[in-house]
C-alpha cells in the first residue's frame, strides 16, 4: 500500500529523472545542431488555475537551482553506456561524457500580476533541451506539495487510497484484454515522483505481460524495465527555424527531420510523430521508401479513431500491409479509451499506448495540463500546428504562414484534458 507522505526537499535528484526521448533527441541534436540558438517556454494550459497561488517563488528557483548542479553517478553512466540490450550501442561516448559534464543553462523566471508563471529557457539547443521534462515535474509536484500542504493526515490517507483504487479499476480493466500493451509515459505531468514511481511498480507486479516499459530512464533502471522514446515536436520545430530562409526551405525541413532521425537510429527508434503541422500533410510528405522501412507512426492529438484509420489507408496506398506496422497512441489516454482503440483495431493494424497524465496523477485532484516547448530557433520563431487547434503555438503570423505552407485546413478546436 502506497504511504501517504509529505515529500520535501528535492525533487529532481537525479539527471536521469527525466524522459528517455531527452537523450535520444539530445544525441542528434549534439551531433548535428549543437550550439544552435533556442529558447524554450513554460505554458499552462489548464485554464482558471493561478499557479503563482500554489507555487512558491522561491521554492521554485531552489528546485530549478538544484537541477543545475545535478550530475550522473557511476552507476548512472554505466547505465548510459549500455548495460541492457535495448541500450547496446545507442550512445555514442562523445555525447555521454558531453551529457555527464553538462550543467544546465540559466533560465528566466517572473511571476505575472495575472497568476501566471514566465518561465524561459534560451542557450545552445544541445543543452537547453533536457530542461523540459525537469522544470515540469518540479511545477506539478510544487502544485501538488502545496495542497498537501493544506489538509489533515486523514484527508491526505483519504487522497492516496482513492489513487489507489482507481489505480485498482484500471488494473481489473486491462487484465480483460492481455494483448493491450502500454507503457508509462507519466513523468512529464505526475503527482509526484513517489507516485509515479508506486504507479509503475504496481503496474510492472500486476501486469507484467502488458506494461513494456516506462519513458522515465531512473525508474527504468533501477526497476528493470525498458527505458521507451523517440523523438517530440521539439525536433521538426527546430528545423523548422533553422530551414527559414524560404517557404519552400520550410516545407522541406520537415522530411529533413525524418532522414536525419533514421540516419541516426535507423528501424529501432523510427516511430514517427505525425501531427507537428498537421497528419495530412505527415501523409502527403512521408516517402514511399520511408513509410516501407519506418516501424510505425505515433498519434499526439485528434480523434485517435479517424488517425488510425487514415494511417491504415496511407500505407494501403502503397500496398503496405498495415498489419506490418505500429501506433502509438499517446494523446490524453484513460483506461477506457485505451480499450477502445484496441478493440476497434484489432486484426487490422498493431498497436501499443503512451499512458501519460491519467496514469500517475489519478488522485481526484485537477491534474494541470503544462508544456515546455520551443518557441524559437536559429532567431526564428518556431510553429507547431498540431491536428487539434487548442494545442497550436507560435506568433499569430508565423502560424498562419505555417498554414499556408504546409496546406493546413483544420478548423478542429478540442479541449485539452492533459
Amino acid at each position: 500500500m502506497f504511504k501517504p507522505a509529505l515529500r520535501d526537499g528535492q525533487i529532481i535528484r537525479s539527471p536521469l529523472d527525466i524522459d528517455f526521448y531527452k537523450f535520444t533527441m539530445g544525441q542528434l541534436i549534439f551531433n548535428k545542431y549543437r550550439d544552435v540558438p533556442v529558447r524554450f517556454v513554460f505554458h499552462n494550459r489548464t485554464k482558471g488555475i493561478r499557479l503563482t497561488d500554489t507555487v512558491a517563488f522561491e521554492e521554485l528557483r531552489d528546485q530549478l537551482d538544484a537541477c543545475r548542479k545535478l550530475r550522473c553517478n557511476i552507476t548512472e553512466m554505466h547505465y548510459l553506456r549500455g548495460t541492457n540490450e535495448y541500450q547496446e550501442r545507442m550512445f555514442s561516448e562523445p555525447y555521454l561524457e558531453f551529457f555527464n559534464s553538462l550543467a544546465l543553462p540559466e533560465y528566466e523566471l517572473q511571476y505575472r500580476d495575472d497568476g501566471s508563471i514566465s518561465l524561459d529557457f534560451p542557450g545552445a539547443w544541445s543543452k537547453t533541451t533536457y530542461w523540459e521534462t525537469m522544470a515540469m515535474s518540479i511545477v506539478n509536484e510544487l502544485h501538488f506539495r502545496a495542497q498537501l500542504r493544506e489538509m489533515t493526515r486523514f484527508e491526505r490517507d483519504r487522497l492516496f487510497a482513492e489513487g489507489v483504487m482507481r489505480l485498482d479499476q484500471k488494473i481489473a480493466k486491462l487484465r480483460k484484454y492481455p494483448e493491450i500493451k502500454f507503457t508509462d509515459f507519466g513523468t512529464r505531468r505526475r503527482f509526484s515522483f513517489l507516485w509515479q514511481n508506486y504507479v509503475v511498480q504496481t503496474m510492472k507486479a500486476e501486469l507484467p505481460n502488458q506494461m513494456v516499459g516506462t519513458s522515465n530512464t531512473l525508474l527504468a533502471m533501477r526497476l528493470g524495465l525498458t527505458p521507451m522514446g523517440t523523438s517530440a515536436h521539439e525536433m521538426y520545430m527546430g528545423l523548422y527555424g533553422i530551414m527559414h530562409d524560404s517557404d519552400e526551405q520550410i516545407r522541406s525541413s520537415h522530411n529533413k527531420m525524418l532522414r536525419d532521425w533514421w540516419e541516426q537510429y535507423g528501424f529501432g527508434l523510427s516511430i514517427a510523430l505525425t501531427d507537428t503541422y498537421g497528419t495530412s500533410f505527415f501523409f502527403r510528405d512521408m516517402l514511399e521508401e520511408q513509410a516501407r522501412k519506418w516501424k510505425g507512426l505515433r498519434h499526439d492529438s485528434g480523434d485517435p479513431i479517424e488517425f488510425g484509420e487514415a494511417a491504415i489507408r496511407f500505407y494501403q496506398a502503397f500496398g503496405i500491409d498495415p498489419k506490418t506496422k505500429l501506433i502509438v497512441f499517446s494523446d490524453g489516454l484513460d483506461v477506457d479509451t485505451i480499450i477502445k482503440i484496441y478493440l476497434h483495431f484489432a486484426g487490422r493494424i498493431q498497436v501499443t499506448f503512451g499512458w501519460g497524465t491519467n496514469l500517475t496523477n489519478d488522485l481526484g485532484l485537477q491534474p494541470l495540463s503544462l508544456v515546455v516547448k520551443l518557441l524559437e530557433s536559429n532567431g526564428n520563431p518556431t510553429v507547431k500546428l498540431s491536428d487539434n487547434l487548442g494545442k497550436a503555438m507560435g506568433p499569430v503570423a508565423e502560424v498562419e504562414r505555417a498554414k499556408r505552407i504546409f496546406g493546413y485546413t483544420n478548423t478542429q478546436s478540442q479541449q485539452i484534458v492533459y
